[in-house]
């Protein structure tokens, strides 16, 4: 077993002890567990608030952020013509598998004009089951929360606060991404 398999086993079992009792709250430890595609992911020294911008599920619901508080959160921004959305998606969609639940989930936001047959089609051609088809279709969502391109993945801690965010796709099945998620999923709500 090599470190990082060990480290990971260790963060899934709970263990704020590696990182002391605030797991989030010391960001170097959490950019430490960055390789690969995730040395993208850059941490901010403080949470910063997210929007509360309205945007849509596939029935036309509005869903916020807010929604989701208590829940660490991968915050996906894409859209259906976007190649390293199609690249990334289906990682996305195993994280969701493999971690879903009460304490995390991934957020995908189709961003633009994207349709729901377009959606539809694209989680179909790519095998997504697991993730919410949500719609920004005015981009008010993205705009507040300064999306500039596609795709951009912000990571939300329990309290709702962007602690983290990338440009670009990255390999959300590696053994870093999942030891970010457990490692943010063991740190409780402050």
């Amino acid at each position: 077993m090599n470190y990082r398999t060990a480290l990971y086993a260790a963060l899934l079992m709970g263990a704020n002890a590696v990182f002391g009792s605030s797991a989030l709250a010391d960001t170097a430890s959490l950019e430490a567990l960055r390789e690969g595609s995730l040395t993208k992911l850059m941490f901010h020294g403080d949470p910063k608030p997210v929007s509360e911008a309205v945007f849509t599920d596939e029935a036309g619901g509005e869903v916020s952020l807010a929604d989701y508080r208590g829940k660490v959160v991968v915050l996906n921004f894409w859209a259906t013509w976007c190649a390293p959305c199609r690249h990334e998606m289906p990682m996305l969609d195993a994280l969701q598998a493999e971690f879903g639940g009460d304490d995390f989930a991934v957020v995908t936001v189709a961003t633009g004009r994207n349709k729901p047959m377009a959606v539809e089609k694209f989680f179909d051609e790519v095998g997504v089951t697991n993730l919410p088809k949500l719609y920004d279709p005015k981009k008010a969502l993205a705009a507040e929360m300064g999306v500039m391109g596609l795709p951009v993945t912000v990571l939300l801690d329990r309290n709702g606060n962007e602690v983290a965010r990338m440009m670009g796709d990255a390999d959300w099945s590696s053994e870093s991404a999942k030891a970010i998620v457990a490692a943010m999923i063991a740190e409780p709500a402050s």
